[in-house]
């Protein structure tokens, strides 16, 4: 990963090999981000995409293996308990095989390239778990 950091945020380029959310994670945890907005395109091989059924109040998750585009990753750095919390969502596809698929990032490993723009805001945001909801959301 490079990475370089300015006034905004930073700008980070992922290799491939290497895993966007323990990449993202790392960064995070080694500037003292708190909060902070993604952004990022690029491909990859190996994507593990999850959806949040609402009445089970548990993740389900689908592993895709293959070559695929990354149109769309986005989402934003808090804490919770005082530690780095990623909330990721990715969009990928292949338009060869006609496939796209899109949901809640686990984890997903670059195929030939990500850049990813992150921008830190000032001040924190915490999370809190909802037994309402089964999700650990916003808490101001």
């Amino acid at each position: 990963m490079e990475v370089r950091k300015f006034d905004q945020g930073y700008v980070l380029r992922l290799d491939p090999g290497e895993e966007i959310v323990s990449c993202l994670t790392d960064l995070v945890k080694r500037e003292g981000i708190r909060l902070g907005l993604v952004s990022a395109l690029g491909a990859a091989n190996d994507v593990t995409i999850g959806i949040f059924d609402t009445a089970a109040k548990k993740y389900s998750a689908c592993r895709y293996q293959g070559d695929y585009e990354i149109s769309a990753l986005t989402g934003n750095v808090t804490r919770m308990d005082g530690e780095p919390y990623l909330h990721l969502h990715i969009t990928i596809g292949n338009p060869v095989t006609g496939e796209v698929h899109a949901g809640h990032l686990t984890a997903a490993t670059i195929s030939a390239t990500l850049e990813l723009f992150l921008q830190v805001w000032d001040g924190q945001v915490g999370r809190k778990f909802s037994d309402t909801v089964g999700l650990n959301l916003l808490e101001f």
